[in-house]
């Protein structure tokens, strides 16, 4: 089984350096020779050592039990993040591995939160792979690996199940391979949507592919030390806006219109809720800010922009929304705890996790009111199990041992209270800036080396929803 865990592992890794040909080919265009090496090293490395362990275990079909799919996944995530590394490291961008790892780190779980403080002075062909790594983080490196070599015979659906966000996790095809195409298919047509109507917005070719990348994986990374502000675009800040809250649906929903099954969408509970959210939000950061901005309209483009950026986890910024009112950042900070649909490329809790909890609120003060009844739990029509409760307590009380321990940590090493504790909801929801010493106007190079690292934990943590790392702390999981 060891072998299978490292085979499976090491054809991920070769999969991911197979992508180094776009930001290596643009490096060679662009003339950026310096830097081909820390590309081509790294990709000629994994995809010779892929070859061979592929080729070593053909032979024969392995399955993979459910204790060594966590294992596959965790130790993916994190050699994905240190081979992510390597570009920016070998090619002098980023001098220093652990501001490099966390870059990779931050890039591939979409979180967004950069170490950088002059983004527009690093090689074209680096900050693509920089927004390239929230594309292939955001539906996820363990589905794309399943969707493009079914032949490994491994257990694909637990694979897929221990990286996929959301309380409960389904296929809508009869093979899971099959499932992972067609998530793959619809987020590439998107991608190439987005890219387009950026081109023809007045972007760049470069800028509208990053851009594309980092909406559609809801990272937030920009080739721009403004980030999306810098176009002063309204027509860019739409399209991204749009994208970023399609990219915070579920996208079994994409499938299910497509397929013409339209009740499916009119019957989503989650869909119903996290819509509703948006414009609530939306309208009450607008009607508050109107006091800065002085119009309504003015107000309602950055109002509307930062709030589904906030909500969808992405972190792109128009303005620093920690100078607004505070009435304004209040509910900007309210954001940091709901997080986009599950089964989206959005981080943070997820509004269905909220849904549950607030309709099993509902059924315990009905039963102090009607103490024989029985109540159930509906969701999208049809009535929940039992254990999706006990799933969602659970996560809430791994959320917040996370945020308890990030915040300290942080607090530890200089962070001020406010800081440290935007800083773990931003970190373990993938969500990219924080308030205070964390904002938008600012990076993450002042922290300590320890922090750093910490961070890059949680943020990993936080992209596979605590569980699937948390295992490894159980006693019972190195039980035989």
């Amino acid at each position: 089984m060891t072998f299978t865990v490292i085979r499976i592992i090491f054809i991920i890794l070769g999969i991911v350096g197979l992508t180094f040909i776009l930001p290596a080919g643009t490096a060679a265009f662009l003339g950026e020779y310096s830097v081909l090496p820390a590309f081509l090293i790294p990709m000629a490395v994994s995809l010779i050592l892929a070859v061979v362990f592929m080729a070593a275990g053909r032979a024969k079909k392995t399955y993979l039990s459910t204790r060594a799919g966590f294992v596959v996944v965790a130790l993916s995530w994190i050699c994905v993040s240190f081979f992510g590394a390597l570009p920016f490291f070998i090619s002098g961008a980023i001098p220093d591995f652990t501001d490099a790892f966390f870059e990779s780190a931050s890039g591939f779980t979409t979180t967004g939160a950069t170490i950088l403080d002059n983004i527009e002075g690093l090689p074209r062909s680096i900050n693509l792979w920089r927004c390239q790594t929230h594309w292939l983080g955001g539906m996820g490196i363990v589905a794309l690996t399943v969707a493009l070599l079914p032949i490994l015979g491994v257990g694909g659906f637990q694979l897929i199940k221990s990286e996929t966000t959301g309380p409960e996790k389904g296929k809508f095809t009869s093979k899971i391979s099959d499932t992972a195409k067609v998530l793959w298919f619809i987020y590439f047509g998107m991608t190439l949507l987005e890219f387009a109507l950026l081109k023809l917005a007045g972007m760049n070719f470069m800028d509208a592919l990053s851009h594309a990348f980092a909406t559609l994986g809801t990272g937030g990374f920009s080739t721009k030390n403004a980030s999306v502000g810098s176009f002063g675009s309204l027509r860019i800040e739409v399209i991204c806006s749009v994208f970023m809250f399609l990219s915070s649906l579920n996208f079994t929903l994409y499938y299910y219109g497509f397929t013409g099954k339209l009740s499916e969408l009119k019957n989503n509970t989650e869909l119903k809720v996290f819509v509703s959210l948006c414009i609530g939000a939306i309208l009450i950061v607008t009607l508050v800010e109107i006091r800065d901005y002085g119009s309504f309209f003015t107000s309602l483009r950055y109002s509307s922009f930062q709030t589904l950026s906030l909500i969808s986890t992405t972190g792109f910024s128009t303005t620093d929304f920690t100078l607004w009112q505070p009435a304004a950042q209040v509910v900007l900070l309210a954001l940091f705890f709901i997080g986009g649909c599950s089964g989206s490329t959005a981080g943070g809790i997820k509004a269905i996790r909220w849904v549950v909890l607030f309709k099993q609120l509902k059924n315990e003060i009905l039963k102090m009111l009607h103490p024989h009844g029985i109540f159930t739990i509906r969701i999208n029509k049809r009535a929940g199990r039992k254990d999706v409760v006990f799933s969602v307590a659970a996560f809430f009380m791994c959320f917040a041992l996370i945020i308890g321990a990030t915040t300290f940590f942080g607090s530890l090493f200089g962070l001020d209270v406010y800081s440290a504790f935007t800083g773990a909801l931003s970190m373990a929801g993938n969500i990219g800036p924080g308030f205070g010493a964390l904002g938008p106007s600012s990076s993450f190079s002042f922290l300590h080396s320890a922090v750093k690292w910490w961070y890059s934990f949680v943020m990993i943590a936080g992209r596979l929803e605590f569980f699937t790392l948390m295992i490894f702390f159980a006693p019972a999981f190195w039980k035989r």
